[in-house]
């Protein structure tokens, strides 16, 4: 699995590193959450994913998101006590529940009109997967 997802970040001129670890993303999920409503969330997510995907660092841990959030331009002696609050639980709680609806199991995944799009792809599929014409219009979401 990390063999394709190197081949895929590669294809597309991502960083990606040796990433010895799967760890839990929870806990970035929910400053990432903190980084959107301060409207960083862009950002925290480029510096998340760098960090993660490109140098393989553990962000379940609370000095590697305190890095993190720093990077992105938020208070990263904050980070701890924002995850702590439960603050942002709910919202991301309501994301995974939304995306078990919608039967998502990938990141990313892109839905139009019933739809879908799974995974990193190359700018060309994503801007066709978006243009296409659609032979129903319904939507799932």
């Amino acid at each position: 699995m990390l063999a394709h997802l190197k081949d895929t970040a590669d294809g597309l001129g991502l960083p990606f590193g040796d990433r010895p670890h799967t760890y839990n993303s929870r806990r970035a999920q929910e400053l990432g959450k903190w980084a959107e409503s301060e409207g960083l969330g862009d950002l925290f997510h480029q510096a998340a994913f760098a960090a993660y995907f490109a140098d393989g660092r553990n962000i379940a841990q609370f000095d590697v998101l305190a890095d993190i959030a720093a990077a992105a331009g938020l208070p990263g002696q904050e980070a701890a006590g924002i995850i702590e609050s439960g603050r942002f639980r709910q919202a991301v709680d309501a994301d995974w529940q939304r995306s078990g609806q919608l039967g998502i199991q990938v990141v990313p995944t892109f839905l139009v009109d019933g739809h879908r799009m799974e995974g990193a792809k190359p700018y060309e599929a994503l801007r066709e997967f978006l243009t296409a014409p659609r032979t129903e219009n319904r939507r799932i979401f």
